[in-house]
């Protein structure tokens, strides 16, 4: 089921660096690939993700949390593969554009 050779990228908050989720990935041999915190250029969630569901969520109202929930989880489930690759592949792009951009935002 799980298998070697996958790379996990996420951020450096608190429960993602805890000495359990550390041994974990460990057991399971996955590399884990940080990226700098405070930018969310670097993250596909940020980048990638979030735009296409602020753009699709306009206009919706919602009377509960869990509903809003269940919206987000619902139009997460109905995009293709292909968009949560593309997102990842436009990872190596976005990296380069943060190493040439000098701390500069872009």
């Amino acid at each position: 089921m799980l298998s070697n050779g996958v790379i996990l990228l996420h951020d450096n908050a608190r429960p993602h660096m805890a000495n359990a989720v550390k041994t974990t990935l460990q057991q399971f041999r996955w590399e884990m690939l940080e990226h700098p915190p405070y930018s969310p250029d670097l993250s596909p969630c940020d980048f990638h993700v979030f735009g296409p569901l602020k753009q699709a969520i306009r206009g919706h109202r919602f009377t509960t949390d869990d509903e809003v929930c269940d919206w987000v989880q619902a139009s997460i489930r109905q995009q293709p593969t292909s968009f949560f690759k593309d997102g990842i592949d436009r990872l190596v792009s976005q990296w380069d554009k943060c190493a040439n951009s000098f701390g500069e935002y872009f």
